[in-house]
């Protein structure tokens, strides 16, 4: 993978709603860096970032599981979500695959392009 299809990637974490506020953030300063003395950094930030943010697949089945994970989502949605992350464990899965966790396990998967 080159820079600029990493590119897309970190601006599609940046882009989704299930982003949160500090990877969006970690997002936004490495673009800003890229190809500036500051890339490096910005490099390791977003990827310390991510690490801390991406939802394993049995984090979200955890949480779609508890009154909060019903409560923040709903009864029938979080029942959905359920079935959903079930089945994409058994296919493999090991993250959550909201478009946020989908773009920060491809960014995380290209370290050595960040830090390239």
């Amino acid at each position: 993978m080159t820079k600029n299809e990493l590119k897309k990637y970190v601006e599609a974490l940046i882009a989704a709603p299930s982003c949160c506020p500090e990877a969006k953030d970690a997002g936004e300063k490495y673009l800003a860096a890229l190809g500036t003395e500051e890339e490096a950094a910005a490099g390791k930030n977003l990827l310390a970032e991510l690490e801390m943010d991406i939802t394993t697949i049995d984090d979200l089945l955890a949480m779609l599981g508890s009154d909060a994970g019903k409560q923040f989502f709903g009864e029938e949605k979080a029942a959905a979500m359920t079935v959903h992350a079930e089945e994409i464990k058994a296919a493999g899965a090991k993250y959550c695959d909201c478009p946020a966790c989908a773009a920060a396990e491809v960014i995380l998967n290209n370290r050595d392009v960040v830090l390239a």
